[in-house]
């Protein structure tokens, strides 16, 4: 991986403009999205009922279109769920993430599509590397393996296409293969549910690794990072990986502890 970093940082950075084409054109970026799942939608149930086909500016789609509940929405997702398609959007749906809801239901089901994941979830993952190999050319962020800590990841069959679970698991599930090469632990640890042995095994399990980095939930982490120490005797994380990105970790720690300053 030494030799494909600076590949992997220059390939990485190509994706600048854009992003800086919608930091100085934020209106414009927001209506050409807008356009496009319109499009995307016109021809489903949803978008037949609100006419999406005729739908061409902001304007035309506010007033067309009431504010939606997931009350509102739950008949077509559960309809989804059942297998039929082209409800609320016009490819297929085998994901749907469980979140905990804060009204109605202690549940609520977010359909996934393939266009969500690769447009939204991993562009995103792309643009926060192209952002930071912007600021930090020459780093050895991708020399070793990323520490990804993630939530509960319970996976559970609706049928046998369709599958739900936390929008941790939905995104591990779905990664590309190629990214097992560049994430610690493997799956079967990542999608652990019991904390306690969880947090044993990624401990025992990435202390022999080249960590460069660590993302995950911020109270799990510093658990981890703690029992990391304990196991190898270490006083800090750069003494457990000589490689690790200290800029990402202390940039994870301010924003864990809500300190803001710079100094």
């Amino acid at each position: 991986m030494k030799i494909l970093s600076p590949a992997i940082s220059t390939f990485a950075r190509m994706r600048l403009w854009r992003i800086e084409s919608w930091i100085k054109h934020p209106i414009e970026a927001q209506r050409e999205v807008l356009q496009d799942l319109v499009t995307s939608a016109q021809y489903t149930e949803f978008g037949r009922k609100y006419n999406f086909s005729k739908l061409f500016s902001v304007r035309e789609f506010k007033k067309a279109i009431p504010i939606h509940e997931y009350d509102d929405l739950k008949g077509y997702i559960h309809r989804i769920m059942e297998g039929e398609e082209n409800i609320l959007w016009n490819t297929p749906i085998h994901w749907f993430a469980k979140s905990s809801g804060t009204t109605s239901e202690k549940s609520k089901f977010i359909p996934v599509s393939e266009e969500s994941l690769q447009d939204c979830h991993y562009k995103a993952a792309k643009d926060v590397l192209t952002l930071y190999y912007n600021f930090n050319p020459e780093s050895d962020l991708l020399t070793g393996k990323g520490l990804v800590i993630g939530g509960s990841h319970t996976i559970h069959q609706l049928n046998e296409e369709t599958h739900y679970g936390d929008l941790s698991a939905v995104l591990l599930q779905n990664t590309p293969f190629w990214s097992n090469w560049i994430r610690t632990p493997d799956l079967r640890i990542a999608l652990m549910d019991e904390w306690e042995s969880k947090i044993e095994e990624l401990a025992k399990n990435t202390i022999t690794e080249n960590v460069t980095s660590i993302s995950g939930v911020p109270t799990w982490t510093l658990v981890l990072i703690k029992r990391i120490l304990e196991i190898t005797g270490k006083s800090n994380l750069s003494e457990v990986w000589p490689s690790w990105n200290f800029i990402c970790m202390a940039v994870f720690l301010l924003r864990l502890t809500g300190n803001n300053s710079t100094s």
